[in-house]
């Protein structure tokens, strides 16, 4: 049996779940998510705990089983608390600004590079070199996230490049010069 299938979901005060044919509907204070059902996946819903078990045991179900959890763990987790990803800029005259809605960022390219958020998620610049997205949805989130940094994502000799705060960039030595050449 699946370990993380197994664990309960608690519901925190004013999130309500919706158990639908064909999805599940979360919704608190924060907004609304929804996802799709899986076949052999059946959700029960117990004062504020949520159970998810699955009907048979055949491989596809049992696949489905952790994943469908964690999603609904994570959509319990979005629209209660939100979901947040911090990002910094590292190298000479890196800088991001806001020009409406759009995150212009002047990475040593010749042209700046213009990023559009998803709906549903905002982006926040703090000073010149920290970038903050979040939003209630972890997958938007990490996918926007994910597209800033991919536009110069660090590299290992300076660790020049955009990274998220957390992330440790392992470096390397550069070339070494020969003795005695």
């Amino acid at each position: 049996m699946s370990r993380i299938g197994r664990k309960l979901i608690t519901l925190p005060a004013g999130v309500k779940i919706e158990v639908l044919p064909e999805k599940i509907v979360v919704s608190g204070p924060k907004g609304q998510l929804e996802e799709k059902t899986q076949p052999g996946i059946s959700i029960k819903i117990e004062e504020n705990e949520i159970e998810v078990s699955r009907t048979d045991e055949l491989p596809q179900t049992r696949a489905f089983h952790g994943l469908v959890r964690s999603l609904i763990q994570n959509m319990v987790i979005g629209v209660s608390e939100g979901f947040k990803k911090d990002l910094e800029l590292v190298g000479t005259g890196y800088r991001a600004s806001m020009q409406g809605n759009k995150l212009v960022l002047s990475v040593g390219y010749s042209h700046p590079v213009e990023i559009l958020a998803l709906q549903g998620v905002t982006i926040q610049v703090e000073g010149q070199n920290k970038v903050s997205v979040s939003g209630i949805s972890k997958h938007d989130v990490g996918q926007v996230a994910s597209n800033i940094r991919a536009v110069r994502p660090p590299e290992p000799y300076k660790g020049k490049g955009i990274r998220y705060s957390d992330e440790v960039v392992r470096r390397k030595a550069g070339k070494a010069a020969t003795k005695g050449a």
